[in-house]
């Protein structure tokens, strides 16, 4: 499942955009959000999501349970 933003916790700090390594995460309205379509869960590039590692404040990225977990391709992760 691709993580998501609690809006209401982030502190628009950015911390969390230059680690992810497929450019999923953006400034909208004052905070950060992840777009579900490039987030691949860090998978085939680190061992913990990087947004959820780095972000100061505990539970702000969090799975998105309502969408479908990244299915990474069998020969790694996807450009």
């Amino acid at each position: 499942m691709p993580f998501k933003i609690i809006a209401s916790q982030c502190t628009s700090c950015s911390a969390c955009a230059p680690e992810c390594p497929n450019d999923a995460i953006a400034e909208k309205n004052g905070t950060f959000v992840i777009d579900p379509k490039k987030c691949t869960e860090c998978i085939g590039y680190f061992d913990e999501p990087q947004c959820a590692a780095v972000c100061p404040v505990d539970k702000t990225c969090v799975i998105d349970a309502s969408l479908p977990r990244y299915d990474a391709p069998a020969n790694g992760p996807r450009p």
